[in-house]
């Protein structure tokens, strides 16, 4: 049966059995379209490795034998609208069958879905086969329990696929060992430089300035490090495992002016976009801690948590919630978010320092995501939608199925603790304890108010007191709030009005 088959730009899976032979009779459609370019403002170089990594992928499947049509952003025939291009094609090459692999978001789910049913030929929806789970079996796995703690989930993701155990038992004799990978950067401490891939069209940038793609953020082909192909994907993985495995759960945490990814494997692109496996990637982690003296259990079951437990845990809260979950504002916050979110301008040095290699990189780790900017904009009260939309802007590795759960549920606590048992604020000690950001901000972190009073301080106690009935239930919180409540009433004043004057003030910070 002659049939037409679609690929978004996040599944570039070479190893799909889809693959595995080419028919004359099947043929491959990508596309590049502006509404995907325009549904959040996107960072540049989100643009450009997601153009990149489709048109090297287009390339090796034709390669492979198969059956290619691409429409590229200027070829005069695209329409800029899967539904369009589609038919088009459909109409035009009398295709008798349509097919696509499961889309990662509901947006694309539901209009897919819809267009199927518009369609008189035959159409299937396949796995995208990258996966641990199926999108409901997070679901499943807690039906019946009254919250959703990933711990356990990813306990039973290591049992099921026997990763890191010991017969029954967890390797290392424990199933976390979260304690151990809370360390600060030693003084003086070298960390190794990230293995970096240029872009393959030079004159892209320019290109998406002419096609008129608003994007934000460093578009210079030198700041561009990302893979583009599953070669360079599994070389950016044979470079982690060696060099930076061996330290990343010891300082997974850290933070640090010079290093805009210390530690961190960088590998989230490649396999959000699905040039990696998960399964491959946990697989040569866990060969990496069999081999003897290469790395310890701290570092590869901290490295195996984030893939086998949060990812997967992530894109089952996703399934699982939506489209209910992307309304879901718990505490009611309302305020936009600052102006320094988009330019990088603020003399708090963190904020800065992780605004700054957002904008130059694409990228921040999760500490920096979730403790850093995430943490300001839920102590600032910033709308859900609007630390939403900057995120899943900003960087590569955000496609709404992991990013939104990550930001509006772990991060912002908008989701009322479906993802997280607590809200994840602090005050700047916290900030101060696992990074030399401090010790170059013009702001005091030892000060709550006065002149130069680390905003993170007041802000912090604003946050418990505004929301001191919700969270004096909360086990992880009630200390805190009795804390502030054992305050003078003239002390809390004090702090309630410097926070007031931040928030009136946010842009000028």
């Amino acid at each position: 049966m002659k049939t037409l088959r679609l690929l978004l730009g996040d599944q570039l899976n070479i190893n799909h059995s889809w693959f595995d032979e080419s028919s004359k009779n099947v043929t491959y459609v990508m596309m590049e379209i502006k509404p995907e370019t325009e549904y959040v403002l996107h960072h540049a170089q989100k643009v450009l490795a997601i153009f990149s990594a489709m048109r090297s992928f287009a390339e090796t499947i034709e390669e492979h034998g198969h059956q290619v049509v691409y429409f590229k952003f200027d070829d005069p025939e695209n329409q800029h609208s899967f539904n369009n291009n589609l038919k088009r094609l459909i109409e035009g090459e009398k295709y008798k069958r349509f097919e696509y692999q499961e889309p990662d978001e509901y947006r694309l789910d539901k209009q897919l879905s819809d267009f199927c049913r518009e369609l008189s030929i035959d159409t299937r929806m396949v796995s995208s086969e990258h996966f641990f789970t199926n999108r409901k079996d997070v679901e499943t796995f807690f039906k019946g329990k009254k919250s959703w703690v990933m711990e356990y989930f990813y306990r039973d993701m290591r049992r099921k696929h026997h990763v890191l155990m010991d017969g029954g038992k967890p390797a290392g004799a424990a199933w976390n060992f979260d304690k151990s990978n809370r360390n600060k950067l030693p003084k003086n401490h070298q960390v190794p430089e990230p293995l970096a891939f240029g872009l393959p069209d030079k004159e892209l940038p320019e290109k998406l300035k002419d096609w008129g793609i608003s994007t934000f953020g460093s578009d210079k082909p030198e700041n561009f490090t990302w893979p583009s192909t599953r070669e360079q994907s599994l070389q950016l993985l044979d470079s982690f495992i060696e060099h930076l495995l061996p330290d990343f759960g010891t300082y997974q945490d850290a933070m640090h002016t010079d290093y805009w990814n210390i530690y961190h494997s960088r590998l989230s692109f490649s396999m959000n976009t699905k040039m990696l496996s998960p399964k491959e990637v946990v697989k040569r982690v866990e060969e990496a801690y069999h081999k003897s003296g290469q790395t310890n259990i701290a570092q590869a079951e901290g490295f195996t948590r984030q893939i086998l437990g949060w990812r997967e845990f992530m894109r089952g809260v996703y399934w699982a919630h939506m489209p209910q979950y992307g309304k879901k504002n718990f505490f009611n916050h309302q305020r936009k978010l600052p102006e320094f979110y988009w330019s990088g301008k603020t003399k708090m040095q963190c904020m800065k320092s992780a605004i700054g290699q957002s904008l130059d990189y694409a990228y921040a780790h999760h500490i920096q995501r979730l403790m850093v900017t995430g943490n300001f904009a839920l102590l600032n009260e910033t709308h859900p939608d609007e630390v939403d939309r900057w995120y899943l802007g900003v960087y590569i590795d955000a496609f709404e199925w992991v990013e939104m759960p990550n930001t509006r549920g772990m991060s912002q606590f908008a989701d009322g603790g479906i993802v997280a048992t607590k809200p994840y604020v602090s005050s700047a000690n916290y900030i101060n304890k696992m990074s030399n950001y401090c010790k170059s901000c013009p702001y005091d972190h030892k000060k709550t108010t006065g002149e130069n009073a680390c905003p993170f301080n007041s802000l912090f106690w604003n946050f418990l007191d505004k929301n001191k009935d919700m969270l004096s239930k909360n086990r992880r919180m009630n200390f805190l709030v009795k804390n502030w409540e054992k305050k003078s009433p003239e002390s809390r004043e004090e702090v309630l009005k410097q926070a007031n004057f931040y928030q009136d003030n946010v842009d000028k910070l």
